[in-house]
């Protein structure tokens, strides 16, 4: 009897373990658009409204001629600046597609999901 609850109890937990798995999987590849393959670029700004720009930029020109080919996008998170960066941002990340602009929250679940998925 005994060996039949523990049993159970190990199929229980392994089928959690599976759903965690598939939920961070469907997380990943629906709310982040992430490619399978390539490097992608974590920026964290904080008040930066005077340099990010000019830094990505110098980013995008190396991938968009194929000075930079294996990244794929570029993820800027903003760290509750109390300037322009966040609006820097926005408009850069509608002029171009390799840019992704999330809150920290959602940068931090992303690499918190990386992280337990290797």
């Amino acid at each position: 009897m005994l060996n039949f609850i523990l049993n159970e109890i190990l199929w229980t937990l392994a089928l959690y373990g599976l759903f965690e798995i598939i939920k961070n999987i469907i997380y990943i590849c629906t709310y982040t658009n992430l490619k399978s393959d390539g490097i992608y670029i974590i920026i964290a700004a904080k008040n930066q409204e005077n340099k990010i720009e000019g830094f990505l930029r110098t980013i995008l020109f190396r991938i968009m001629y194929g000075k930079e080919d294996c990244v794929k996008d570029v993820i800027v998170t903003d760290l509750d600046s109390t300037d322009d960066t966040m609006k820097i941002l926005n408009k850069l990340s509608k002029d171009y597609d390799e840019i992704k602009v999330v809150n920290w929250k959602e940068c931090k679940e992303v690499i918190d999901n990386i992280k337990e998925a290797n």
